[in-house]
């Protein structure tokens, strides 16, 4: 990523660091390459054609735009016969879009004018992607449940020494080895019902950090990983992304989960049904299976998630 830019390079420490710097703040700069680059952030492919409605300009303009963000190493392309496909580059070029857009303030001047703009607006706030995991008060609903039952922790000590303590008064989830096969809602694959029963107050004693995972805001503890697996939710292991990170929302102002974990959950609950595609943006919303599997799984409220 931004390998053109540089950022990364020590050569001359703080005059090239400076140069890449200042040639990355220029990307991202300008508004029409700020509205791109946002809407990518739902994870997807869009054609220039695409990118220049939603930007409200013309082919050409969006297409000198375009050439610099891909020549920044912001964006990556592919062709198909007439058409030019665009997206961020990787995780890491979402990472930064998503902090920096966290520290951008709501303005009253922002404020929707019309019932089509405030519904939008409404929709992204209740659920969205954030690239490839999931945000608004739905990401941040599903990561206060993980904490409160001890499968993700908060990650406050350098790395090497004894992960933070977990919830106090809850344990690891018994009874999800050789879950796999339970069904759950509408038949997806899932943990079965009672699984944060069994997780639930009436244990005792910290739950440790998973071992080899590095201080990113949250870590997946032991008993996390065994959730994961139970619960039919493939996580990646072998990538070189934190398995968890925290992620600043910029709706809510909290972290919600984002790295690998958070990233196998999005895909699951797309492609077992829990949360459907809405709008033209980002938005998602929580199918009746979602809510669910979400009660099942994690004892989240279906009134949380609406």
């Amino acid at each position: 990523m931004l390998g053109h830019v540089s950022i990364t390079d020590t050569g001359n420490d703080r005059d090239a660091r400076a140069t890449g710097l200042a040639a990355l703040a220029g990307l991202v700069a300008d508004e029409t390459r700020a509205v791109c680059l946002l809407a990518l952030l739902d994870g997807r492919a869009w054609t220039a054609g695409e990118l220049a409605r939603h930007a409200g300009v013309a082919p050409s303009t969006l297409s000198e735009h375009l050439g610099k963000l891909v020549g920044g190493g912001l964006l990556a392309e592919e062709r198909q016969g007439r058409h030019r496909y665009v997206r961020l580059a990787d995780t890491r070029v979402a990472q930064l879009l998503e902090d920096l857009a966290a520290q951008v303030a709501p303005r009253r001047a922002d404020r929707p004018r019309t019932l089509r703009a405030a519904s939008a607006g409404s929709a992204m706030a209740r659920g969205r992607t954030c690239y490839d995991h999931l945000a608004g008060r739905l990401g941040i609903a599903v990561t206060d449940a993980l904490t409160a039952h001890g499968l993700l922790s908060t990650a406050s000590e350098p790395e090497g020494l004894t992960g933070p303590k977990g919830p106090k008064g809850l344990e690891e989830p018994k009874g999800l080895e050789g879950a796999e096969g339970l069904e759950g809602p509408e038949g997806a694959t899932g943990g079965g019902t009672g699984a944060v029963a069994e997780a639930g107050p009436h244990a005792s004693g910290p739950t440790a950090p998973a071992s080899g995972e590095r201080a990113t805001g949250f870590l997946l503890t032991d008993a996390g990983l065994r959730w994961f697996e139970g619960s039919g939710i493939a996580l990646d292991r072998a990538t070189r992304r934190p398995l968890a990170r925290a992620c600043l929302d910029w709706t809510e102002r909290r972290p919600h989960l984002a790295g690998a974990a958070g990233a196998a959950l999005c895909r699951h609950a797309l492609d077992a049904g829990w949360c459907v595609r809405i709008g033209s943006e980002r938005a998602v919303k929580v199918t009746v299976a979602g809510e669910r599997a979400l009660a099942e799984l994690l004892g989240i409220e279906a009134r949380a998630l609406r």
